[in-house]
């Protein structure tokens, strides 16, 4: 299943994205390329099953270049901000997972790769749908597709790929309980499929 389709696929309600789920129970990780090499499209939104995976977004003039459009780099940050967002709403404080002075997590979550896709121009005052659709990619890593749109209408999109590493040596290790049990919710959400 792409990640575009995940968006989408399967979601059955509330129950849907309940968290203590069974820790067996993953997506398969799956290229965002469709067959042609171009990008796979992506289907509307999510049902209502998950608000956490669906949040709102406001494009402000801050937002905006020289030609009063939406400037490029802009929607990666707000890719980020969507993922922050996406996990405090389902519970998980920022204090967990990001750094502060008073705090430093045992594990981090850099990006280490990313992509960002335009559609259309975005102007001052374009209310936009943002959607996640989060999976795991082994014990370690796990990547976020973002839908934009606006009306329905697909406008833009993203993806982060994330890995945890150790915060003290840098090496590779498990992604911590929060971030398991957000992913698990988002695939059970999104229809299950067991590896």
């Amino acid at each position: 299943m792409l990640p575009e389709e995940r968006l989408t696929a399967g979601a059955k309600g509330p129950k849907a994205c309940l968290s203590g789920l069974p820790r067996s129970v993953y997506l398969q990780a799956s290229a965002v390329i469709g067959p042609s090499g171009a990008p796979a499209p992506m289907p509307p939104p999510l049902s209502a099953a998950c608000p956490w995976l669906q949040l709102q977004r406001t494009v402000r003039f801050g937002d905006t270049d020289a030609a009063g459009v939406m400037h490029f780099h802009e929607l990666l940050r707000w890719c980020h901000e969507a993922y922050e967002q996406s996990l405090q709403g389902f519970g998980i404080a920022p204090a967990a997972l990001f750094p502060s002075p008073q705090h430093k997590p045992e594990v981090a979550l850099p990006i280490v790769h990313c992509r960002a896709d335009y559609r259309r121009p975005l102007v001052v005052g374009d209310e936009l749908g943002v959607v996640l659709a989060p999976t795991r990619l082994d014990p370690s890593g796990f990547e976020v597709a973002y839908r934009f749109d606006i009306d329905g209408e697909e406008v833009a999109r993203g993806l982060t790929r994330h890995l945890a590493i150790n915060a003290t040596n840098r090496q590779r290790c498990p992604l911590p309980e929060a971030i398991q049990r957000w992913l698990e919710a988002a695939s059970l959400g999104a229809g299950v499929q067991p590896l």
